[in-house]
């Protein structure tokens, strides 16, 4: 890669390791390998080569039919599944997908919405399709699998974002992963695919767990089990999620119930990914798996829940408010009061309104900070909020 980036090879390698496992495998608990994955990048970062080299392995065990990019209709969506039941599809900008889903009236950006939590969650069942004109019944997709690796600019995407898509589930069931800063250049080199990775790929592709020819149509995955030790550290698991979940509830956090319900689920597919790459042969999901899952997985929840608190306003006077408080947080928790004025690029009285509104929430303290002459007036974030991020 020109500009090599841990974090987006590793979403990418997850995303094509969730779709070569999707209808083929499963845990005791019949959870699947199917995940919504977002990587936050920003421009000329790198975002596009995990795509090429997902692309490229695709074409290589022929399979490129099951890739897809961007979403045209709920209909065109269940239409392609039914057609390829496991389907990788990877998706630039998928921040403008949500400002239309929040701003357009048109039926169809919701269409597409429904569709995503849907199928999500039809992994394990069936999906019933729209009836269309002429037929008597509509068609129903067996076990569909629909790997999502999505891509976008930070601020972008969370800006994006709503109170509503935050509640209804979509943002509960994507992984997002931030990329962080660009990597340091690399002249980029012509080079074949490793052969082991081709190989790994290549037995997913021919791995067929049902009977027959209809296990096609009809699959039953293979089931990878526990070991006793990785299913106490799952239960475990389960139970932290469960508490954090109640209090959130007590909290009257709807955002964090909504989050902190589909963890535990995240903990589980995460486990049983690690161990089909572990051991792609006879996969066990082991004390590694369910550990580096739980780890994984409670951060990324974390993370998620910190930053949407950060980005996602309410309206336009609470945008600006959350504005002030990451210009204070990048500034290390403190800014002199005339510094902080000239970031905000705000009138006084909005500016002073602003002040008020988080002095009075105690989301920030006056304070004054030393100078090479006298003390200068300023702000500094409440000791709570500092905590939150960490």
């Amino acid at each position: 890669a020109p500009y090599p980036n841990q974090p987006l090879a590793f979403c990418g390698a997850l995303a094509l390791q969730a779709f070569l496992g999707g209808r083929k495998v499963r845990d005791q608990a019949d959870n699947r390998t199917n995940l919504y994955l977002l990587s936050l990048a920003h421009s000329s970062s790198g975002k596009d080569w995990p795509r090429r080299v997902n692309t490229r392995i695709l074409h290589a065990i022929d399979q490129a039919n099951a890739l897809g990019e961007h979403f045209a209709s709920g209909e065109g969506l269940q239409d392609a599944l039914y057609l390829t039941s496991c389907m990788l599809f990877q998706t630039d900008e998928i921040d403008g997908l949500l400002q239309s889903i929040n701003k357009a009236k048109d039926a169809r950006y919701e269409g597409i919405l429904g569709t995503l939590l849907t199928m999500y969650s039809a992994a394990a069942s069936v999906f019933p399709m729209r009836r269309k004109a002429g037929k008597e019944r509509g068609e129903t997709i067996e076990q569909p699998c629909l790997v999502i690796y999505g891509t976008a600019i930070p601020t972008h995407y969370y800006s994006a974002l709503s109170e509503r898509m935050l509640t209804n589930g979509f943002f509960a069931r994507m992984l997002i992963v931030e990329a962080g800063k660009r990597g340091e250049g690399q002249e980029p080199k012509i080079a074949d695919l490793p052969p082991r990775i081709l190989e790994t790929a290549t037995y997913w592709a021919n791995f067929n767990p049902g009977k027959g020819n209809m296990g096609k149509f009809f699959p039953i995955p293979h089931i990878v089990r526990y070991t006793d030790e990785a299913q106490s550290l799952l239960i475990d698991a389960r139970r932290q999620c469960e508490a954090e979940y109640a209090q959130a509830e007590e909290r009257g956090d709807a955002v964090g119930t909504t989050v902190w319900g589909r963890t535990n689920e995240h903990i589980r597919k995460l486990a049983l990914l690690y161990s089909i790459s572990a051991n792609h042969r006879e996969p066990s999901i082991d004390v590694d798996a369910a550990h580096w899952a739980m780890r994984f997985a409670t951060h990324q929840t974390r993370r998620m829940l910190f930053m949407a608190q950060s980005h996602v306003a309410d309206n336009p006077f609470h945008a600006e408010c959350l504005k002030l408080l990451k210009k204070l947080r990048d500034a290390g928790g403190r800014m002199g009061r005339n510094k902080l004025m000239r970031t905000m690029h705000l009138k006084m009285a909005d500016f002073d309104q602003i002040i008020s509104t988080l002095l009075s929430q105690g989301d920030i303290n006056s304070v004054e900070i030393p100078t090479k002459t006298k003390p200068a007036f300023g702000y500094q974030l409440a000791s709570e909020i500092r905590h939150d991020e960490g």
